[in-house]
């Protein structure tokens, strides 16, 4: 299925081996990928999937209502990147996984979240790692990491009370594209979430006074219907081409170099909103302790 033209067609699963994978499986070859393989780039691709989720303006006006994206915006993004990592790199069902998706479970239970919207964010998470390596990274997913990738994200959905989980690749291209289709459109919360978001990404890397420079930059890594629908500007076209050579030399490079070999854990960062370390049940901004 062609989706944002041929930049972003995901490849087919020729060579996924004929078996059925089960989750242990499943989710050792996932945490290779995000914690070794791909360690920057997932990281990167996850990051950039939350600008799609931003651009439905019924999912950017709850996080404006609630206030935290913007009050405590490095907070608010490490408490989701954490609970999200801690299954992928425990484990669903290891104590800590279990307790993250748990914690999930109860800060969401605090607001009334659309099934549809729970399955678009889903989605995301399972196509943009995948896109994101398609064409930037070193090398694409193999078949039976898709296979892998595709079913851990459908186990996490499950306890995470999803409905109508698709049960394959192509099922979450379809659910994404109709979805994005109807309900990516402009909104004021979109641009008040996106803003603070690209502002936080940035400052990982430099200081605020050259934020003008690089949003732009950013913004070559982003398609034309999420642009619109974030009311970013469109970058220049000879920037889009820097950026784009550059990310394709970055690739062409690391194909030569050695591969990592100690795993990356997002858990495992030193953090300055957690000094000291972390609780999971105090992550997010439901009421402290509610999960498990």
């Amino acid at each position: 299925m062609a989706r944002r033209g041929k930049l972003w067609h995901i490849r087919a699963m020729t060579d996924a081996p004929d078996f059925d994978m089960d989750l242990a499986r499943a989710e050792a070859i996932a945490r290779r990928l995000s914690t070794l393989t791909f360690a920057w780039d997932i990281e990167k691709a996850l990051e950039f999937a939350l600008f799609r989720t931003y651009a439905v303006p019924a999912i950017s006006g709850l996080l404006a209502r609630t206030g935290a994206f913007e009050t405590a915006t490095r907070k608010r993004y490490d408490d989701t990147e954490l609970l999200l990592s801690e299954p992928m790199e425990h484990g669903l069902d290891s104590a800590r996984g279990a307790e993250a998706i748990a914690r999930i479970n109860a800060i969401h239970g605090r607001f009334r979240i659309d099934n549809r919207e729970m399955l678009y964010v889903l989605s995301t998470f399972v196509l943009e790692p995948i896109r994101w390596m398609e064409h930037y990274g070193w090398r694409p997913f193999t078949g039976e990491e898709k296979r892998a990738w595709v079913l851990v994200y459908r186990a996490l959905g499950a306890r995470m009370g999803i409905a109508d989980i698709p049960e394959d690749l192509a099922g979450f291209e379809a659910l994404n594209a109709a979805y994005e289709a109807t309900q990516f459109r402009q909104a004021e919360s979109n641009a008040r979430i996106g803003k603070v978001t690209l502002d936080l990404l940035l400052g990982f890397y430099a200081p605020k006074v050259l934020f003008p420079v690089l949003r732009p930059v950013a913004y070559c890594l982003m398609d034309r219907p999420l642009l619109v629908a974030m009311g970013f500007p469109e970058p220049p076209r000879w920037l889009r081409w820097v950026v784009l050579g550059g990310m394709k030399a970055r690739a062409m490079v690391l194909r030569e170099l050695p591969k990592r070999r100690r795993p990356r854990f997002i858990t495992a960062r030193k953090r300055p909103t957690y000094p000291g370390g972390y609780v999971i049940s105090q992550l997010g901004n439901g009421p402290v302790g509610a999960g498990r």
